[in-house]
C-alpha cells in the first residue's frame, strides 16, 4: 500500500514535479477503505491494511490529504436504508420482549464504517498520535470545507473516549526529564515563548513547578501542561516572573502558587476537555506536597482585549467611559477629550515610556478591562477565551494588572493588561455551577465596581 504515493522527502522536489495527489488512486483507496470497514480477511488483516493506509496518508501533501479525508467523510457514513429499517423495527418492538435486541441492532446500524476505520488506525505504532495529527489536518481543512464536520464529529468522539482523564497520568517535568521531552516544552509553549535553554531551566528551577498530562502510549508527548511559580504574593508582572536573573524564592516560605502558562500541546485534541482536570489535579498535588500554599492564582493574558477596545474607540461598540474619564486623559495628552484621542495615544507604543501618561491611562484602562471581562459576551459566555476557560473551571476574577506584559505580544493583544484569576478550593464547585447554569461571573467587589456593576 505504501507504494500508492510518493512519501515526503527531506529534499525539495524538482520544480517540474507535481505535488502528490490522490485522484489517480481514488478507486484503489476506496476499495481498501471498504475492506477495512468490513474487516475483510479478519481483524488482524484489516488493521494491517489500515496501518498501510495511514503510513501512505502521511506521505501526502495537503491536496492529497484533503482528498483522502473528503472520501472518508462522504462515502463511509452509516447506511441510510439499514438505519431506517433498524429504527422502524426498534420502534415497533418497544414494550415487547424483543425490545432490547432491536435496540442493539439500531445501535449497530448507526455506527458509521468510518468510525471502524478510524479505530483500526491504532494498528500504527504511534496510532494515537497519528489520529491526533489527522484531526489537526481536518480542523485546518474544515474552515473551507464544512462537509468534513461529520468526520470531525466521529473522530472527536473517539479521541474523547481514548483520552479520558481516567487513562491519563499526571507527571511533574523537571530539568532532569529526558531532553526530547524538554524540547517538546519549548516547541509547544503557547502563552509565553521559551527563548532559550536558560529560560527553560529558570522555569524548572526549585521555586517553579511544571506538570503535564500524558497518555501511557505517548510517554514523551505532553497533551497539556501548566507552568507554576511559587511566591509569597500575588504576581502582577510577567517580566519579573520570567526574569532569569531574579533570586530563587525559598520554597519553604512560599504561600502562593501562580499558574502563569497553560498550553494545550496537541491541536488534534481541541474541544477535548483536559484543562479543568489538569488544574484540579495540580492544586491537589501542590496542597499535599506544600501545605503552606494558601493562594492559587493565575497571571493570565487577555488575548482579545485590544481588538475589542479598538472597535469601541472606533465608534463600532459601546464602552463604559464617562466624560470625566476623557477630560482627565485630555489633560494628560494635551489633546481633545474623546475616543479618537485615546485611540491615537494607545496606538503609539511610546505612551508606555511616559510615566505621567501611563499613570493617567491606568484608571480608564482598568475600567475598560473590567467591563470587557464581566460584561462583554459571545453568545451568553464571556467574549474572552481565557476568561471562559478559568471561570468555567471555578475561578474568580481577582485583580487587573496594568502594564503587566510590556512585550510586543502583550501590547498587540491587550495593551499590556493582564488579569489574576484566583482558585479558592472551597468555592470552586459553587463557582462552576453558578457560571454554568446562571452565567454568573465570580469577581471581587473592586472588579465589579470597575465594571460598573
Amino acid at each position: 500500500m505504501a507504494t500508492l504515493w510518493r512519501p515526503k522527502s527531506s529534499e525539495p522536489p524538482p520544480a517540474t514535479t507535481a505535488k502528490p495527489k490522490l485522484s489517480r488512486q481514488l478507486r484503489q483507496v476506496r476499495e481498501q477503505l471498504g475492506d477495512c470497514a468490513r474487516e475483510a480477511g479478519g481483524q488482524v488483516t484489516a488493521r494491517t491494511r489500515a496501518a498501510g493506509l495511514g503510513e501512505a496518508y502521511r506521505g501526502l501533501e495537503a491536496n492529497g490529504k484533503l482528498e483522502f479525508l473528503d472520501l472518508l467523510a462522504k462515502e463511509f457514513g452509516p447506511n441510510p436504508k439499514a438505519t431506517a429499517h433498524a429504527h422502524a423495527a426498534y420502534a415497533e418492538s418497544i414494550g415487547t420482549p424483543n425490545e432490547w435486541k432491536f435496540e442493539m441492532d439500531l445501535r449497530e446500524a448507526v455506527i458509521s464504517p468510518r468510525s471502524r476505520i478510524l479505530t483500526q488506525f491504532n494498528a500504527l505504532p504511534d496510532g494515537l498520535k497519528f489520529l491526533m495529527d489527522l484531526r489537526a489536518d481536518l480542523l485546518r481543512f474544515q474552515k473551507d470545507h464544512a462537509d468534513l464536520a461529520v468526520l470531525d464529529q466521529d473522530l472527536k468522539a473517539q479521541l474523547t473516549s481514548w483520552f479520558d482523564v481516567g487513562f491519563l497520568t499526571l507527571e511533574r517535568i523537571t530539568w532532569n526529564s529526558p531532553a526530547a521531552l524538554l524540547e517538546k516544552l519549548i516547541e509547544y509553549e503557547a502563552v509565553h515563548a521559551i527563548q532559550s535553554w536558560g529560560d527553560l531551566k529558570n522555569r524548572l528551577d526549585s521555586d517553579r513547578r511544571c506538570y503535564a498530562f500524558f497518555h501511557p502510549r505517548m510517554p514523551l508527548e505532553p497533551l497539556i501542561f501548566v507552568e507554576i511559580a511559587l511566591t509569597s504574593q500575588l504576581s502582577s508582572n510577567i517580566e519579573s516572573l520570567l526574569d532569569e536573573h531574579a533570586p530563587v524564592h525559598c520554597t519553604e516560605k512560599a504561600d502562593t502558587a501562580i499558574f502563569y502558562s497553560i498550553s494545550s500541546a496537541q491541536v488534534g485534541l481541541r474541544g477535548v476537555s483536559l484543562g479543568n482536570f489538569l488544574l484540579k489535579r495540580v492544586i491537589e498535588d501542590l496542597q499535599r506536597d506544600l501545605p503552606r500554599l494558601k493562594v492559587f492564582s493565575t497571571l493570565s493574558p487577555m488575548p482579545r482585549f485590544r481588538m475589542w477596545l479598538d472597535e469601541c474607540l472606533s465608534g463600532k461598540l459601546d464602552h463604559p467611559l464617562k466624560v470625566d474619564d476623557f477630560k482627565k486623559l485630555a489633560a494628560a495628552t494635551g489633546g481633545r477629550a474623546g475616543r479618537p484621542t485615546l485611540l491615537r495615544v494607545l496606538r503609539d507604543a511610546a505612551w508606555s515610556e511616559d510615566a505621567v501618561l501611563a499613570e493617567a491611562l491606568r484608571e480608564p484602562m482598568t475600567k475598560l478591562a473590567a467591563f470587557y471581562l464581566l460584561r462583554v459576551k459571545k453568545d451568553t459566555a464571556p467574549a474572552d477565551p481565557v476568561a471562559r476557560f478559568h471561570l468555567g473551571n471555578g475561578s474568580r476574577v481577582e485583580r487587573l494588572n496594568w502594564l503587566a506584559d510590556r512585550s510586543a505580544k502583550g501590547f498587540a493583544e491587550s495593551y499590556g493588561m493582564m488579569v489574576n484569576y484566583r482558585y479558592l478550593p472551597d468555592d470552586i464547585e459553587k463557582n462552576v455551577e453558578s457560571f454554568t447554569y446562571e452565567g454568573r461571573i465570580a469577581a471581587t467587589s473592586v472588579i465589579q465596581r470597575a465594571a460598573g456593576m
